[in-house]
């Protein structure tokens, strides 16, 4: 019995790895406060979980909920767009999703041939750098900077590399880093993908994560840019729905014709009772959404507040779950985040698992409460001062 080498070659995902030895901590009493994955720790609105009850309960929501979504999640998804971005979708523009990573995952599936190009930024969501393994393709990397923002520049791309990349991907408010994207810099993406004629796969789970009356746009917005551009989006931060898996594919029509034909053949839809849920959702008092954004900018200014006062350098979000801070002198990511893990309890994600442009980096989660992260924050003082860590700064 021997798995594919295609399942060979797809490496254990880090968290998994992680919690196991999490647990193991925990098991000796260890008192681990875990800020690595981007898992929301609160729920979504009462509405939303009243909707989702009272859909349970009708005896004719319990069959398959259809390819292509219930006529009501589509239209909510469509009010979204043009409420939340004035971007205007045709109902062949758009795909409900199982959480839009499986809409990322399946798109390569959907686009790239055996050998086919996939141009990726580094650091980033480490889906972008395995699913093209699933589809037998192959990915270049272009960085992100610490001096550019964190933006890519795409005149420093080999003309050779663009003219073959079938795929190009783009993440603002960004996972790691915390950076967040202008529309200028959107234009620019669309010019560049359209002249090379190259999916541009914008993924944008974070544009409801927002602090210091900071608005996240939409690549759609951009004029032109459904000719050659897909956007992915999620429930999951927007509403804290992360368990209940939905997003959507929204933008050029042939690339979510291609998505769709794949996903017929991997899964049959979301359940009814968790469409209703999305729906209310979408569609449903958006008010909640301000002071839940509160919340995570009170625990992002715990945060920022105590690494300053440590001498470490950190970015200040705008958006997004995420901290991304220099790993202090004379360590690397990794053992960065194992010191923390043993001596410490706290358990903060090594920003290599990123991608090369991540070493040197950590990054932070904004899913605990305003006391637990000032727990974890004084524990990683009391380490730092014991063990006489210099910052990088």
């Amino acid at each position: 019995m021997k798995p594919s080498q295609r399942a060979l070659n797809i490496p254990t995902l880090f968290f998994a790895e992680l919690n196991q030895k999490i647990a193991v901590l925990q098991g000796g009493g260890a008192q681990v406060i875990q800020l690595d994955a981007g898992s929301p720790d609160m729920p979504p609105s009462p509405p939303i979980i009243n909707t989702l009850k009272q859909s349970a309960d009708d005896p004719t929501k319990h069959n398959y909920g259809g390819y292509a979504g219930q006529p009501s999640l589509r239209q909510a998804i469509i009010d979204y767009y043009q409420r939340h971005f004035e971007v205007k979708l045709e109902r062949d523009e758009l795909l409900p999703l199982i959480g839009s990573k499986e809409g990322v995952v399946n798109m390569h599936l959907a686009w790239l041939d055996p050998g086919d190009l996939s141009l990726i930024p580094d650091p980033c969501y480490t889906s972008y750098i395995f699913a093209p393994m699933l589809a037998n393709g192959r990915t270049e990397r272009f960085p992100l900077l610490p001096e550019r923002d964190w933006l890519p520049d795409f005149s420093a791309i080999p003309e050779s590399t663009a003219r073959t990349a079938r795929m190009l991907w783009l993440n603002y408010p960004n996972n790691p880093t915390g950076a967040v994207a202008s529309l200028d810099f959107f234009t620019e993406a669309v010019e560049f993908c359209r002249y090379y004629d190259i999916l541009l796969c914008h993924d944008n789970p974070y544009a409801d994560v927002t602090f210091d009356d900071y608005i996240a746009p939409s690549v759609l917005q951009v004029p032109g840019a459904k000719e050659i551009a897909i956007e992915f989006n999620s429930l999951s931060k927007a509403y804290n729905m992360a368990g209940w898996r939905v997003g959507m594919a929204v933008g050029n029509r042939v690339a979510i014709g291609a998505l769709a034909k794949v996903k017929t053949q991997i899964d049959s839809g979301l359940a009814k009772p968790i469409q209703d849920m999305a729906v209310t959702a979408l569609i449903g008092d958006q008010s909640w959404l301000v002071s839940r954004n509160a919340i995570y900018q009170e625990r992002r200014d715990i945060c920022l507040a105590a690494l300053d006062g440590m001498g470490i350098e950190a970015l200040r979000p705008k958006a997004g779950l995420y901290v991304w801070f220099r790993v202090p002198t004379g360590y690397s990511s990794l053992e960065f985040h194992t010191y923390l893990l043993e001596k410490a309890h706290v358990s903060i994600t090594p920003g290599h698992i990123y991608g090369t442009q991540g070493e040197g980096w950590m990054r932070i989660s904004l899913v605990a409460s305003a006391a637990q992260f000032r727990e974890a924050m004084a524990r990683l003082g009391e380490v730092m001062l014991s063990s006489q860590i210099r910052s990088s700064c």
